[in-house]
């Protein structure tokens, strides 16, 4: 009977268990599936919402493509035309700024690399982390107040959101080169010196070659955060000239009638084309490692 006891009372234990277990599982692929929903929800409201001409978001006027035919009259319709000139600009801005950056932090990641005092070194990787942490809007209004004292030497234009982008992404491509030049094996250079290279041609040679990855990934970084800025771009853009970027146009927008029709059918190509990309690249990644693991096998066999 006490053997028959402990038997059912461990087969008990165990079925609660199981429950518990499958009643975590079920708790947490709900919670994944919340989480997901609250960030994809508004794109695809956004997106259902492209395919009526209703001027206002959330009215429903019957299911037409007339907003993606006026989004492509450029020239022919003021909203299509101011869309694509704030995208248009966006990319001029992010691409300048990120190529800027990823040239000031890559050097200054290897001047910081190759100090020889440890404590100076210390030092510059605390100063140039300082803007990662440091609240956008602080660097916003520096900047501005910057430019507004050289206002007769630089007033402010597509260089003042250019140089306020390069302040913002150089911190992280230092950071995204730095874990290279710590896995780079020292001695090359050394050795290139060796061979009668210059100091020139070994940094070409040597460790620009080896730290292309994490120089790639800076870059990106960079453009990626640029794309997204609102802050700073709107506290150094030109205040006259109407130029603007994707974020201040939304913003001017926003404040007068409401965003145009032809820009939720924007949004939803943007979306679209991210999300072939982001689906290709995985599918390329997925090969590749598959092409790696059936070279290991045949190497092994």
């Amino acid at each position: 009977m006490v053997q028959n006891m402990t038997a059912e009372q461990t087969n008990r234990a165990l079925q609660r268990k199981r429950t518990n277990e499958k009643l975590r599982k079920i708790l947490a692929q709900v919670f994944i599936y919340f989480v997901l929903l609250l960030m994809y929800a508004p794109i695809i409201y956004i997106t259902i919402f492209s395919f009526t001409e209703h001027s206002t978001t959330g009215m429903w006027s019957g299911f037409s493509f007339g907003n993606y035919v006026t989004l492509f009259n450029y020239g022919g319709n003021k909203y299509a035309t101011a869309i694509w000139d704030a995208a248009k600009n966006t990319a001029l801005v992010a691409l300048v700024s990120a190529t800027g950056a990823t040239i000031l932090g890559t050097l200054g990641a290897i001047g910081i690399y190759y100090l020889r005092r440890k404590w100076k070194r210390t030092v510059l990787d605390f100063v140039t982390q300082i803007p990662v942490v440091n609240a956008e809007i602080v660097t916003a209004v520096s900047l501005s107040v910057l430019f507004v004292i050289l206002s007769n030497f630089i007033p402010r234009s597509f260089l003042t959101i250019c140089i306020g982008h390069i302040v913002l992404g150089v911190p992280y491509v230092v950071m995204s080169v730095e874990p290279k030049l710590e896995q780079m094996d020292p001695s090359l250079y050394e050795a290139a010196m060796d061979l009668g290279a210059t100091q020139t041609q070994a940094l070409w040679k040597v460790i620009i070659p080896d730290i292309i990855p994490g120089i790639l990934s800076g870059f990106l970084l960079s453009m990626t955060l640029s794309l997204d800025d609102y802050v700073i771009t709107a506290f150094t853009k030109p205040t006259v000239g109407g130029f603007e970027t994707i974020s201040t146009y939304v913003d001017a927008a926003t404040k007068k009638k409401g965003l145009p029709p032809q820009f939720r059918a924007f949004t939803a190509i943007l979306f679209a084309v991210i999300l072939i990309v982001v689906v290709v690249m995985n599918v390329k990644s997925n090969q590749n490692a598959k092409k790696l693991l059936k070279k290991e096998k045949s190497k092994n066999a």
